[in-house]
């Protein structure tokens, strides 16, 4: 199967092997604490999303564009936009069950936010086969919340000392920081939302 990929589509496997390369930083740092392993699993994503922009770019230059890279693309995605952001704030002390819960949600939304747009592309696109704009917010801009996690890791207001602080909501702890997840989620999967494409 590997033979019959084009060289975009192999670009676009490094993107989901970046991903899970940061899935695997961040379960190492919480086995043993080294800090060096999440900054290894928050450096990986940019490069998974470098990954992302350069498939399409390559597939667009040698005419290679095939419903298996849209596919492989998708999958991709939800690796290293969807679940590796989710771990991220796992790993960052997002650990009570709501917050567990919120994190779930917002990995739903990434997997529904990608379904739709293989099945409507193309409908949104125009004569010449490009998308004209995204129906949500791309799963992409997930790194803004990985940004976010990075700036209070890096200035120790993450684990125990997470700005606003944790709130018992019946049996189970929220950390209202993990409410950036549920509006980002929401915002992916919005249909009014709509963003011009570059």
């Amino acid at each position: 199967m590997l033979r019959e990929f084009h060289l975009a589509d192999l670009i676009t496997l490094l993107n989901g092997f970046a991903g899970m390369g940061a899935l695997l930083a961040f379960m190492r740092f919480l086995l043993d604490g080294e800090r060096e392993y999440f900054w290894l699993g928050t450096c990986l994503l940019p490069v998974a999303l470098a990954m992302d922009m350069l498939d399409g770019r390559v597939a667009r230059w040698r005419s290679e564009a095939s419903p298996l890279g849209q596919e492989l693309d998708s999958l991709a995605d939800i690796v290293s936009f969807g679940v590796g952001p989710a771990a991220m704030g796992f790993a960052s002390g997002l650990r009570g069950g709501w917050d567990a819960l919120l994190l779930m949600y917002f990995v739903a939304c990434g997997i529904s936010r990608l379904a739709r747009y293989n099945v409507t592309a193309s409908t949104l696109a125009d004569e010449t086969g490009k998308v004209r704009y995204f129906e949500g917010m791309p799963i992409p801009s997930s790194l803004l919340l990985v940004l976010v996690l990075a700036v209070l890791a890096g200035i120790d207001r993450w684990q125990a000392a997470l700005p606003l602080g944790v709130v018992a909501i019946g049996p189970m702890d929220l950390h209202p920081l993990a409410l950036l997840y549920f509006l980002h989620g929401s915002a992916m999967v919005s249909k009014t939302l709509r963003i011009k494409k570059p």
